[in-house]
């Protein structure tokens, strides 16, 4: 019984993929829900994010992002911001446009 418990978590572990960036990295599984169409991950314009005190501040604007309709302000704070690897920021907003899941960054460089 528990091999066989333990192949569908297998099989239904590998359905369940994060979808790829612009830029072709992945997102990881948790942040991401949905497709490269569908999806709450995406690239955010860098205009839109600023380096505070120990993290970033995000302001968003109706199509900075595909999930959001009107105008947005979240802190992350670098201990939970995840690495972007393409030099780009990303933001996952999950189960709705209020929730930010996953913040992506690049290296910050003082």
């Amino acid at each position: 019984m528990r091999s066989i418990l333990t192949g569908v978590l297998v099989a239904y572990a590998s359905c369940v993929q994060a979808h790829d960036s612009h830029s072709g990295w992945r997102y990881e599984t948790f942040c991401c829900n949905g497709d490269n169409h569908t999806g709450d991950c995406q690239m955010i314009p860098s205009q839109s994010v600023k380096v505070i005190k120990n993290g970033y501040q995000l302001t968003l604007a109706p199509g900075d992002h595909r999930l959001v309709t009107r105008d947005h302000v979240f802190n992350f704070p670098q201990t939970t911001t995840r690495r972007s690897q393409d030099s780009e920021y990303h933001l996952c907003l999950y189960p709705n446009e209020d929730t930010p899941r996953c913040f992506y960054a690049p290296d910050m460089s003082f």
